[in-house]
């Protein structure tokens, strides 16, 4: 691994705890500076690793969602939901047409209505139509991540655990103790598992056509 590649992924692990531990000692101030760092810092890492463009710009847009829920302007929130759709959008075009298991997709879909049919009664009206349509994208990257192989199927689960902890609480339903920090800590290895699960199949594709 390049010198620069470490030297960023040093930061990004490092905004990462600055953020974590931020939000158990409840600084938000710590949280406010250090989380719009963190997408960034994991997208250069992973140019500098030979990243193709679709992971650099769903890392992006997650850089652009996680900006837009630091906000509490109007509209800010779907706003923020729509950037981490596109970011969705291009992970399923950085996995292509790669295989997953039948069996796991049922599982997935299972989980998306059975989420979607207890949410629904206790979600805001105007967001009911939203959060189902990006629960629906969500839901299908997490099941494609699978194709790139354990890091990334188990990055696209945490991604879809994290936004399902938002949408309780988007619901009231009760939470666990300091939910942000438990929100954040399932995004942040999401993310860089996605990214290490794409970079590993990147380099085995290489390998393998050598």
């Amino acid at each position: 691994m390049k010198t620069s590649s470490r030297v960023l992924l040093a930061a990004f692990a490092l905004a990462a705890a600055v953020d974590l531990i931020s939000l158990l000692a409840g600084a938000e101030p710590g949280h406010r500076i250090a989380k719009p760092f963190l997408m960034p810092l994991l997208a250069a890492y992973a140019v500098t690793r030979g990243a193709p463009r679709p992971l650099t710009l769903a890392l992006l847009f997650g850089w652009g969602g996680d900006v837009l829920l630091l906000s509490d302007a109007d509209g800010a929130f779907l706003a923020g939901m729509a950037s981490f759709a596109a970011g969705h959008v291009c992970y399923l075009v950085l996995f292509g047409r790669r295989r997953t298991s039948p069996a796991l997709g049922v599982l997935y879909a299972a989980t998306l209505v059975g989420t979607i049919v207890l949410l629904w009664p206790d979600l805001p009206a105007d967001l009911r139509i939203p959060v189902a349509g990006y629960s629906l994208l969500l839901t299908a990257m997490a099941y494609r991540a699978s194709s790139l192989g354990l890091l990334a199927g188990v990055g696209g689960a945490l991604f879809l655990l994290s936004d399902t902890l938002i949408a309780t609480g988007i619901a009231d339903w009760p939470r666990l103790p300091v939910p942000d920090f438990w929100v954040m800590l399932t995004y942040i290895a999401a993310q860089y598992l996605l990214t290490a699960g794409a970079l590993r199949a990147m380099y085995g594709e290489r390998r393998t056509n050598v």
